[in-house]
């Protein structure tokens, strides 16, 4: 039975996802906690959003895992992915935008997956001070955290890529780098033959982070296409709430200039904020930052869709609404949601009137893929100087 969804403009699906399973310390899972404490709902529902918490999955805690020293704690990793990936299936059939709290990065997967049950395609901005693009065979140190653009793409422990049961989760020309300041040699390499469109930390201050984020969302379709918005906090220069911390990335005000685009755009599916450690926060002030920024951002997707709501629909939104007439209907959901949030999910299952104006209704229809003769001519961004600092999650 196909799946008619309409976009829910003003609301909000709250998920938290407390895991530090693929980081090489404890401290992450505390992040969806300490974020609701710092005051994330009453912020958006200050704004005008309507929020629904759907609360926590069961907490994934790091483990040394000796055992498995190219991949660590990967029995834990699944565990997270597997509970949250019905929980965002479930909010993106809501209407509403799903806001996942996260601790690692390694639940971009669950993400994409859930959206990618009622989208065919979807692509990914993954802003990071990371590239996240080792993958067992080239990490020193096992820290799966530091290997998920490589499993989104297809790359990778093969328990991650087959999460997806016809990888790649995202295709590389849909899937965009944004504020990378580390690479470590063989993520160099992989960088010098791949189609990863790619916005290092030295090309959106050459740019500007405007027009960089701009030039980043036309280059993965998003005109067509949903798009997942990855967030790890450590791509903010000096922001210590974060196991990696580092200078000469993106200050605090380049990073909220290109946040301002990414959430303006309307075929936004998720967001994701992951990577903020509470144990590094002892007085409060990152969460602070953080729950400021979130606000903004969201504050300004809200009036920007009340104002196209306004003037009407635009050129390609009518092409979105004809395009919107077909539909097909999902596979099978392959991960059970937990107990515990199900009460709680089924508040979302059926929405409410629609918020939004004549043609912005869109349902789960087939996204046309880029043809292969565009894939495989597709240029690359500048890739910035060689001399980017090495990153720490290898």
């Amino acid at each position: 039975m196909a799946v008619k969804i309409v976009r829910q403009p003003n609301k909000i699906a709250l998920l938290g996802a407390p895991t530090s399973a693929a980081a090489m310390s404890l401290g992450h899972e505390g992040a969806p906690v300490a974020l609701r404490t710092a005051g994330i709902v009453d912020r958006l529902r200050t704004i005008g959003y309507e929020v629904t918490d759907l609360g926590d999955d069961p907490p994934q805690l790091y483990k040394p895992d000796e055992e498995s020293p190219r991949a660590r704690n990967l029995p834990r990793i699944l565990a997270a992915i597997e509970a949250l990936k019905p929980r965002v299936e479930q909010a993106v059939k809501s209407g509403a935008l799903p806001l996942i709290l996260s601790g690692d990065c390694s639940i971009a997967l669950a993400t994409v997956a859930g959206v990618r049950r009622y989208f065919r395609n979807a692509g990914m901005i993954y802003m990071d001070g990371d590239a996240d693009l080792n993958t067992p065979a080239s990490t020193p140190s096992g820290c799966v955290d530091g290997m998920v653009v490589s499993h989104l793409s297809g790359r990778g422990a093969a328990e991650l890529v087959r999460f997806w049961g016809e990888p790649p989760l995202v295709r590389e020309p849909d899937l965009a780098l944004f504020g990378v300041s580390r690479l470590d040699p063989p993520e160099r390499e992989v960088l010098e033959r791949s189609p990863l469109r790619r916005y290092l930390s030295a090309d959106v201050k050459r740019m500007g982070a405007q027009a960089a984020a701009q030039a980043a969302v036309e280059r993965i379709h998003s005109s067509s296409h949903e798009f997942i918005l990855h967030f790890d906090v450590d791509v903010i220069s000096d922001f210590q709430a974060t196991n990696y911390p580092g200078s000469g990335g993106l200050s605090l005000d380049e990073v909220r200039q290109a946040l301002l685009i990414f959430a303006q755009q309307k075929h936004l599916a998720a967001i994701e904020v992951t990577a903020y450690n509470p144990t590094k926060d002892t007085d409060g002030s990152g969460a602070k930052l953080l729950v400021d920024l979130v606000a903004e951002i969201l504050e300004s997707r809200l009036e920007s869709l009340k104002v196209a709501v306004a003037v009407g629909a635009a050129p390609d939104q009518a092409a979105a609404s004809a395009a919107a007439s077909q539909s097909f209907s999902p596979p099978p959901s392959d991960s059970p949601g937990t107990s515990s949030s199900a009460a709680s999910s089924a508040a979302l299952a059926e929405p409410g009137p629609s918020a939004v104006a004549a043609g912005e209704a869109w349902s789960s229809d087939s996204l046309e893929e880029e043809s292969g003769a565009e894939a495989s001519t597709a240029k690359t961004a500048p890739e910035g100087s060689s001399d980017e600092p090495e990153g720490p999650k290898s």
